[in-house]
C-alpha cells in the first residue's frame, strides 16, 4: 500500500523528502480514517494549496496534515449529525484512537498521542457549530517539543517495573469497537479533605512585623525542646552560654556567624530567650563523626562549654523522636478540615489507603512559545490513565517566561490563566465525568497571584469548575481516601542544598536528596531554612500555622530543579531504638525543561509506602 501512496503523490506531481517517514505516517493516516491512496492525496493537494507549500512532501508537514484531515472528519461527523456537539479533547480522543493503537508501543510507556493534540495560540479560536473548544497553534507551526521522538518514557521507578503483559493486553483492547466506551467509564470517586487553615484569596500580605519575626523563630526553639525533654533524652535544658566543666543539653538554632554560604567554621548556636536570653554561642563540630547542618535548622546538642565561648558538641540531635508529636499552633486551636464535595466522601471501607494519581509540576509550556503543549500532552495521558486524583504544581503562568518578562503577550495573565489552564482543564474533567478530581496548587512563579509565602489559593470564579476542580494554598496539607498528603511549590530541596554543609562517615549513606527531604519532616515545617533566600517572599506574620508539618504524611510532595525523584524516607533514629515513621517523598520534576519536554509521575498507593508503586516518566 505504500507504494500505491507513493504512485499517487507522484502521479500528481509530488516529490517525497524523507521517503520512508512519510510513507509510514500516510499509510497510518490511510488505516485510521479509511482513506485509499488516491483519498489521502486528494486531501494533501487541498492542504498544499491552502497554505500554498512547494511541491515536495515533507515530514515536517505531517503534523498539521493530521490536523487538516482531523477537520475533514469532524465536518463529515457535523454534517451527518446535525446539533451534535463534540467537547474538543473528546473528538480527538475517538478520531485519533485507531491511530494510537496501531503505533508501535515503547515498554512501559502509553501509545504516541502527540500527533493529536497540537493547542493552538492565544489568538485563534476555532468554532463547531459556533461553539468554542480549547485554543492551540497554527497547523503550520512545527515546535521543537512536537518534533521530540522519544514520549512517554519511563525514566525510574518505586518498587515495579513496567509489565509488557499489561501494556500488549491493553493495546489490543484498543483494536476493539468497545474500547472507547470502556476507558471513559468512571473509576470510584476519591475522597478529599482538606487540613488547616486556608489563606483566603486576596488576604493582607507582607506587613509582618520584627516581632512576628521574633515570635515565630523563638516558638520554634521552645517548640522542640518541650519535645526533646518528654521524648526523654534530656532531663533539663540549660543555657550554652554559661561556662561549666560538666557536659550539659542545649537547644537552639543555628546560625551563620558571617554572609554568605554556612562554614563549619564558625558556626552559633541560638537558644530561646528563656534559657539564654537570646543570646549565640561559638559550637565546634570537630568531635561529631557525622552531621547535616543549615542555617534556620533547630537541634538539641550534648556537650561542655569550658570558657563559656563556644560550645564543644559530643552529640547532635536533629529530629524529634516520632513518637513524641511538636506542640504546633493546631494543638491550641483543633485542626480546621474542609470536607469537599461531602455527599461524594468515602463510604467504601475498601478503598482506604488506596489511591492513584498523576503529579505534575510546571512550567506547563516551553519558553519558545506559549502553546501549552506539554500540558495538552499530559491530559491527554491522564484522559487515558483516568487516575483518582490529578495534582498540578505551579507556575502555571511563568513569570519567569521570556514572553512574560518582556511583555510582548496581548492577554492579560489571567486571561491566559483562564484560556490555556482551566479551559483544557475543563474538557478534561467533562471527559472524565463524575470520578474526576484535579487539584491545583499555585507556585510565588505564578505571574497571575499574589507573590507570597505561604500562598492562599487561586481563587476560581466558575462555579461549575469547583465541584471538581479543588485549588489548595502553598504549602497545603489534604487527604485523599485518607492518605495524607503535603506539598510545596517552593523549591525548598534546591535552597537546603545550596546551604547545607555535612560529613558523613567512611562507608555512610549519601544519598543527598533523601537527607535534604529529611530535614523537612525531623523540622517539622515547609520551610525550615532561616534566614530565607533571597526572592523567597516569607511573610511571618502568615507563616506559624501554615509552614507547619505537625504530622509526617504518608506522601510528600516537593515540586524541584533538582534532579527528579521517588523515594521512601524512614524518619527516626535507629541507634535510639526508635521506630522509623515511612514517607513517600516525591519530586516529580518540570513538565517542560527549556524547549523541551520535562517529566511527570505517576504512583499508585497502596495501604503503606513499601507497597507503593510510582514511576517517573519523561513526557
Amino acid at each position: 500500500m505504500e507504494e500505491e501512496i507513493k504512485a499517487e503523490f507522484e502521479k500528481s506531481g509530488f516529490t517525497l523528502d524523507d521517503e520512508q517517514e512519510v510513507l509510514q505516517k500516510c499509510l497510518t493516516f490511510c488505516i485510521q480514517y479509511k482513506r485509499s491512496p488516491s483519498d489521502l492525496v486528494s486531501s494533501w493537494e487541498v492542504f498544499s494549496l491552502n497554505r500554498q507549500l512547494e511541491l515536495t512532501v515533507k515530514n515536517a508537514y505531517m503534523d498539521a496534515f493530521l490536523l487538516h484531515l482531523q477537520d475533514e472528519q469532524k465536518e463529515a461527523i457535523i454534517k451527518k449529525e446535525s446539533g451534535l456537539h463534540f467537547y474538543s479533547n473528546d473528538l480527538d480522543m475517538i478520531l485519533s484512537d485507531d491511530h494510537e493503537d496501531t503505533k508501535e508501543g515503547i515498554l512501559g510507556t502509553p501509545a504516541d498521542r502527540s500527533d493529536t493534540l497540537c493547542p493552538e495560540p492565544l489568538d485563534s479560536i476555532h468554532k463547531i457549530n459556533g461553539d468554542s473548544f480549547s485554543s492551540g497553534k497554527p497547523p503550520e507551526t512545527v515546535t521543537p517539543f512536537g518534533q521530540r521522538k522519544s514520549k512517554f518514557v519511563v525514566q525510574s521507578t518505586l518498587n515495579d517495573l513496567p509489565n509488557t503483559e499489561n501494556i500488549k493486553k491493553e493495546e489490543d483492547n484498543g483494536n476493539s469497537e468497545d474500547y472507547v466506551i470502556m476507558r471513559v467509564q468512571p473509576s470510584a470517586r476519591c475522597s478529599l479533605v482538606i487540613h488547616g487553615s486556608q489563606l483566603e484569596p486576596g488576604c493582607r500580605f507582607m506587613y509582618d512585623k520584627i516581632e512576628d519575626k521574633f515570635n515565630f523563630l523563638e516558638n520554634r526553639i521552645r517548640k522542640h525542646a518541650t519535645a526533646l525533654v518528654a521524648s526523654g533524652l534530656c532531663e533539663e535544658v540549660k543555657d550554652p552560654t554559661v561556662a561549666s566543666q560538666e557536659s550539659i543539653f542545649a537547644v537552639g538554632m543555628i546560625c551563620c556567624d558571617e554572609e554568605g554560604r554556612l562554614k563549619e567554621k564558625p558556626v552559633l548556636l541560638q537558644s530561646s530567650v528563656e534559657h539564654s536570653e537570646g543570646q549565640r554561642v561559638r559550637l565546634d563540630l570537630q568531635k561529631l563523626g557525622q552531621f547535616s547542618i543549615f542555617p534556620g535548622q533547630v537541634v538539641g546538642v550534648e556537650g561542655y562549654n569550658p570558657s563559656g565561648h563556644c560550645l564543644i558538641a559530643s552529640k547532635l540531635i536533629d529530629c524529634v523522636p516520632m513518637s513524641v508529636p511538636v506542640p504546633s499552633d493546631e494543638d491550641l486551636h483543633p485542626t480546621k478540615k474542609q470536607a469537599i464535595d461531602q455527599e461524594f466522601q468515602l463510604t467504601d471501607p475498601s478503598m482506604l489507603g488506596e489511591l492513584s494519581m498523576i503529579i505534575a509540576a510546571g512550567p506547563f509550556t516551553t519558553i519558545d512559545n506559549l502553546f501549552f503543549e506539554p500540558l495538552a500532552e499530559l491530559l491527554a495521558y491522564a484522559r487515558r490513565k483516568q487516575p483518582q486524583l490529578l495534582l498540578l504544581l505551579g507556575p502555571f503562568i511563568d513569570s519567569e517566561h521570556p514572553e512574560i518578562k518582556k511583555g510582548t503577550v496581548n492577554r492579560t495573565f489571567d486571561e491566559i490563566f483562564r484560556t490555556e489552564i482551566l479551559e483544557r482543564l475543563q474538557d478534561y474533567v467533562e471527559y472524565m465525568g463524575s470520578a474526576a478530581r484535579v487539584i491545583l496548587v499555585p507556585s510565588v512563579r505564578d505571574a497571575n497571584h499574589d507573590f507570597v509565602f505561604p500562598q492562599p489559593a487561586f481563587d476560581i470564579q466558575q462555579t461549575d469548575l469547583k465541584h471538581k476542580i479543588t485549588c489548595l494554598s502553598n504549602p497545603g496539607i489534604f487527604s485523599a481516601n485518607e492518605i495524607k498528603i503535603g506539598c510545596c511549590t517552593v523549591d525548598i530541596l534546591k535552597q537546603l542544598s545550596g546551604e547545607e554543609i555535612s560529613r558523613n562517615p567512611l562507608g555512610g549513606s549519601k544519598q543527598r536528596m533523601s537527607r535534604l527531604a529529611n530535614h523537612l519532616l525531623s523540622q517539622r515545617s515547609f520551610y525550615p531554612l532561616y534566614p530565607p533566600m533571597e526572592g523567597t517572599p516569607l511573610d511571618f506574620s502568615l507563616a506559624p500555622e501554615a509552614l507547619q508539618i505537625s504530622h509526617v504524611p504518608d506522601i510528600l510532595i516537593l515540586s524541584s530543579d533538582l534532579a527528579h525523584f521517588v523515594k521512601v524516607l524512614s524518619v527516626g533514629d535507629k541507634n535510639e531504638g526508635e521506630e522509623q515513621t515511612k514517607c513517600v517523598c516525591v519530586n516529580p520534576g518540570r513538565l517542560s525543561r527549556g524547549e523541551g519536554a520535562g517529566f511527570f509521575v505517576e504512583l499508585n498507593y497502596h495501604q503503606n509506602p513499601d507497597s507503593t508503586v510510582a514511576s517517573v516518566i519523561s513526557i
